[in-house]
C-alpha cells in the first residue's frame, strides 16, 4: 500500500511508527461509537493520523447544546444527522480515509456483526446500557475497547481488553441502569471531552502500532480544576465472567 510520505512525515519520523507503521495505520479499521463530545476529537485525530477506515455509529442529530463541545459541528448543522456530518468532516480533512456509517447506532441486535468488522472500538457513548453492550461484545470478540468518560471538570480513560478487565470488572452494575452521569445531567466544561477524546485516539494508535503501554488494567483520571492525575489499577474481578467466552485467552 502506497502512503503519502510528505503528509505523514511527522508520524514517519517517529521510530515507533516509520513507514511500516504508517502503512499499518492505513490498513487498520477503527469504530467510533458516538460522534459527540468524545467521538469528535477522537475521530478527527484518527483521520488525521491516517487510519484507513473509520466507522461512525450514531443515531443522533445535532442540537444547539452540542456546539459547546462537539467540534465536528457548526451552527448550520443543527438538526442534521451526526453520522453523515461526521463522515463529511473527516473526508474533507483526509480524502484517503474511508468512512463507514452506522446511523442506526449500536444495538443488541447488530453489535456483534458490526464490531466484528473492526480492529479497535472507541467507546465514546454517553450511557451505561451502550457501554456495557460494547464491553461485553468486545470481550466476546477479543476486540480492544478504548473507554472514555467525562463529568464536570474531570475525565477518565482506560482500555478494556481480552488480556485485562472489562467494564463489569470495574463497575458490575450501573447505579442508574437507565443511563449514566453524563453532560446532560451534570454538565461538563467544553474542553474536557476534547482532552479525553484525544487520549482515546492516542490509545487507539498505540494499540494499532503495537507500541507503548496501553491502559489495559489501568485507568487514568484527570481533574482539570487542579490538574491532578491518578493512575489506578483495575484488576479482573474474580467473579466476573468476562473471560469465560473470549476468543483471545489470557496466558
Amino acid at each position: 500500500m502506497e502512503i503519502d510520505k510528505e503528509r505523514y512525515k511527522r508520524n514517519i519520523l517517529l521510530p515507533e511508527v516509520g513507514e511500516e507503521g504508517q502503512k499499518k495505520l492505513a490498513e487498520s479499521r477503527v469504530l467510533v461509537v458516538g460522534a459527540g463530545g468524545l467521538g469528535s476529537p477522537a475521530s478527527l485525530y484518527l483521520a488525521a493520523a491516517g487510519v484507513g477506515t473509520i466507522g461512525i455509529a450514531d443515531f443522533d442529530r445535532v442540537d444547539v447544546s452540542n456546539l459547546q463541545r462537539q467540534i465536528l459541528y457548526r451552527e448550520q448543522d443543527i438538526g442534521k444527522a451526526k453520522a453523515e456530518l461526521a463522515a463529511e468532516q473527516l473526508q474533507s480533512r483526509n480524502h484517503s480515509v474511508r468512512v463507514e456509517l452506522y446511523p442506526e447506532g449500536i444495538t443488541a441486535e447488530n453489535a456483534e456483526e458490526i464490531l466484528a468488522k473492526f480492529d479497535v472500538i472507541v467507546d465514546a457513548s454517553d450511557n451505561f446500557p451502550t457501554r456495557y453492550l460494547l464491553s461485553d461484545t468486545c470481550m466476546k470478540l477479543g476486540k480492544p475497547d478504548v473507554y472514555g468518560a467525562i463529568c464536570e471538570f474531570a475525565g477518565q480513560v482506560t482500555v478494556f481488553a481480552s488480556d485485562g478487565p472489562c467494564l463489569r470488572c470495574l463497575c458490575p452494575e450501573a447505579e442508574d441502569p437507565s443511563g449514566n452521569p453524563n453532560s446532560a445531567a451534570y454538565g461538563v466544561l467544553g474542553v474536557i471531552p476534547g482532552m479525553i477524546g484525544c487520549m482515546q485516539a492516542a490509545e487507539v494508535l498505540k494499540l494499532l502500532l503495537g507500541k507503548g503501554e496501553p491502559l489495559i488494567g489501568k485507568m487514568l483520571f484527570i481533574d482539570a480544576k487542579t490538574w491532578s492525575t491518578d493512575l489506578i489499577e483495575v484488576p479482573v474481578h474474580p467473579q466476573c465472567s468476562c473471560h469465560a467466552h473470549t476468543k483471545v485467552h489470557r496466558t
